[in-house]
């Protein structure tokens, strides 16, 4: 594969409590609605060559113009753009528009496209040469006009974009209903290597699932090519290749290839407005205030309206002041509120903004190795998706394509270091809380499979380095503003800790320093190993050591054992992730929202002693537990000349063990559980008896 061609090998592995309601300030795109400015309006220009759009650009200003090379080669160089207004306009527009216009062996093709703005800078809506220049995110009320059979006309569509200089792997982020993993169509995944590059507008369906089939709008790639390559471009979808023209290289067919970018001047600089599919915290009441305000900027405008619907109502704020700021407020539960800001004068009516899919809910937080990002190994969770789980950015090591993915998304469970990806076992948690608790959830994984607790660790002298995994996280969860909202942290890590006790404890316990710092009130939740390394339970003491964890104040802790779906280090979906998202979502229920508390805590134990030929487990708690036969073997003695023949479970939460001959010189017991599938010893929920080495007395 030539390196400057998209990566081609897709790798496949591995809600009730007080929160502060905060004032969001995030553009759909991730954009600061505070950076707004009001600069006069663009005078109409007078040098940018006719279009066949210009029909249907009418109320737009042409800002770009571009014929388009047979070879680009513009990585880190600004194109020879024949009309370049973006200085001008700066941020002074609310709407962006394209037009690309193709002449070939079919005749002249045309498609013209409008959309919400993805970026508050008109230097941004040019084709992405620079590194960080990413657009990867849903927009909505999408306006379409083409010459093309195949492409849909007409306007309140949904749109995907992926624009970037990057290569890209065909790989779905499953964002996009009906989108491929194995071609290169409407979603697919952007990659560290620069030098391919994308620039694509698709039609996709508004919900997921959905029947709609999703296709292009236009594509034009290829243009950072550093091997000079030739442009891959074409309007709709391409039938006889890759359906978004990746590797088409054929701009050679046409005599015109131009590309003009427009934007519609603005009447009302917006400087705070929630974001499409955005979940804000809620508070003790149960919602939160929903912010939006702004100041008018075009002399003609005399009344701007605010329209919220949501939760079977819709509330109208006005205002007649040049500044406005209404303060909505919305309801935490299964339902998401449009917000739609008019602004009305003599000949003037205008939708200035629209932001849909809002909702109020819970924040939590996934961090670890590859068993917290919990990729699909065998088995999907995908039925476990919902529209009211999701999340924010991209849990990837790359700091520059984290940093630029400043977007909310829907909650995906099979995929990960993609837009949304959240896990097996934390989107099964989370969908049963949805439809347990009927709160909508946030869900920020921020895991990295393979590392020791020291690559989790905060750089205190800059907490949001995005060159390291917490900045990168922690930058995520400040962009969504929810920060200081997260209601739960749940962390699995400690196999690439290699059974190094003090190692993982002084990691972890610095960890928890840092994130009450900058997380808030958050409950803690850690996740006793199954192995430390993977491949062998014999090794006890990083378990051990975990389960003493469990008695830091404000940490709870969490069992592996019992769940038979593992492989030796990871886990399938049925009898792993599944069960472990079904475990962690009886403790949370219980913690967060008021669930049963009987049979809900893993199986630990507090002392054992020795009484003739038996041992007896004394146990934390009197839940009734399920010993499987063949357990025994499970358990390890110290000292003495006798080995465990059967164990049993007695009220008042005690296990007895039976052993060969009387206890005499034995002096520590140990569980060490075991590898895969076999007998376990489980609580009501089916969470099996935790790890232990404890002295006999």
């Amino acid at each position: 594969m030539p390196r400057s061609a998209p990566a081609r090998a897709l790798v496949r592995r591995s809600h009730a409590g007080s929160l502060i309601a905060v004032a969001t300030t995030v553009l759909a795109g991730g954009v600061s609605l505070n950076a707004l400015v009001s600069p006069a309006s663009a005078v109409p220009d007078t040098s940018a060559a006719a279009t066949s759009c210009d029909s249907a650009a009418a109320g737009f200003t042409p800002v770009l113009q571009l014929d388009l090379p047979e070879r680009g080669s513009y990585l880190n160089q600004t194109p020879p753009y024949s009309l370049d207004r973006t200085s001008e306009v700066g941020s002074n527009f609310d709407r962006v528009g394209y037009c690309v216009e193709l002449n070939g062996p079919d005749g002249p093709q045309w498609v013209w496209t409008a959309m919400e703005p993805f970026s508050s800078a008109a230097s941004r809506i040019g084709l992405p040469t620079r590194p960080g220049e990413l657009v990867r995110q849903r927009v909505g009320d999408l306006e379409v006009r083409s010459n093309v059979p195949g492409v849909t006309n007409g306007s309140g569509q949904t749109g995907y974009l992926e624009m970037w200089p990057n290569q890209y792997q065909e790989s779905a982020s499953t964002q996009v209903a009906n989108a491929s993993p194995i071609t290169f169509d409407v979603d697919d995944n952007p990659t560290s290597p620069l030098g391919y590059g994308s620039f694509q507008v698709g039609q996709i369906g508004a919900d997921r699932p959905s029947s709609f089939a999703a296709k292009q709008v236009f594509a034009i790639n290829t243009f950072t090519e550093s091997a000079n390559g030739v442009l891959s471009l074409g309007i709709g979808t391409n039938l006889s290749g890759q359906p978004d023209w990746t590797f088409a290289n054929n701009a050679t067919r046409y005599s015109q290839r131009r590309l003009t970018a427009y934007v519609r001047s603005s009447v009302v600089s917006v400087t705070e407005s929630p974001q499409d599919r955005q979940l804000v915290p809620r508070d003790a009441r149960n919602g939160a205030v929903v912010p939006v305000a702004g100041t008018v900027t075009d002399p003609r405008v005399r009344r701007v309206q605010l329209r919220v619907t949501g939760a079977g109502r819709t509330e109208t704020f006005t205002s007649s002041s040049k500044s406005f700021r209404f303060t909505p407020r919305i309801t935490a539960g299964l339902h998401e509120y449009s917000f739609e800001l008019r602004a009305t004068g003599p000949g003037l009516d205008r939708v200035v903004a629209r932001r849909d899919g809002v909702v109020s809910g819970d924040v939590l937080v996934v961090q670890g190795q590859s068993n917290a990002e919990a990729a699909k190994y065998n088995g999907a969770a995908n039925a476990e998706e919902s529209p009211y789980l999701r999340s924010f950015g991209t849990p990837t090591s790359d700091g520059t394509i984290s940093g630029a993915d400043r977007v909310w998304h829907y909650a995906t469970g099979d995929v990960t270091n993609q837009s949304g990806s959240v896990g097996q076992w934390a989107i099964r948690m989370g969908r049963r809380i949805v439809d347990t608790y009927k709160v909508p959830v946030a869900l920020f994984n921020g895991a990295h499979g393979g590392q020791p607790i020291s690559f989790f660790q905060r750089n205190d002298s800059n907490p949001g380095d995005l060159g390291t995994n917490y900045g990168r996280l922690r930058e995520r969860l400040r962009a969504a503003g929810v920060l200081g909202s997260v209601r739960g942290v749940l962390w699995y890590q400690g196999e690439s800790d290699n059974d190094n006790a003090a190692v993982h404890v002084s990691g972890f316990n610095t960890l928890l320093q840092d994130w009450r710092s900058d997380f808030g009130a958050a409950k803690y939740y850690v996740y006793q190993v199954r192995t430390s390394p993977c491949g062998t339970t014999t090794n006890i003491n990083v378990r051990e050591a975990q389960r003493q964890l469990g008695d830091t104040a404000g940490v709870t802790l969490l069992s592996t054992n019992g769940l038979s779906g593992h492989d030796g280090c990871h886990y399938a979906y049925l009898g792993g992730y599944r069960e472990m998202g079904d475990h962690t979502f009886a403790v949370l229920g219980r913690d967060l929202y008021g669930g049963p508390s009987a049979g809900v805590a893993p199986p630990n134990p507090s002392v054992v002693t020795a009484s003739g030929s038996q041992l007896v487990v004394q146990l934390r708690s009197a839940d009734p537990l399920m010993v499987a036969g063949g357990v025994a073997s499970d358990f390890v003695l110290e000292g003495g000349a006798v080995t465990v023949s059967s164990v049993a479970y007695q009220p008042g939460g005690k296990l007895v063990l039976t052993l060969s001959g009387p206890a005499t010189g034995v002096t520590g017991l140990t569980y060490q559980g075991h590898l895969g599938a076999g007998p376990w010893i489980t609580n009501a929920t089916g969470a099996g008896l935790l790890a232990f080495k404890l002295p006999v007395t």
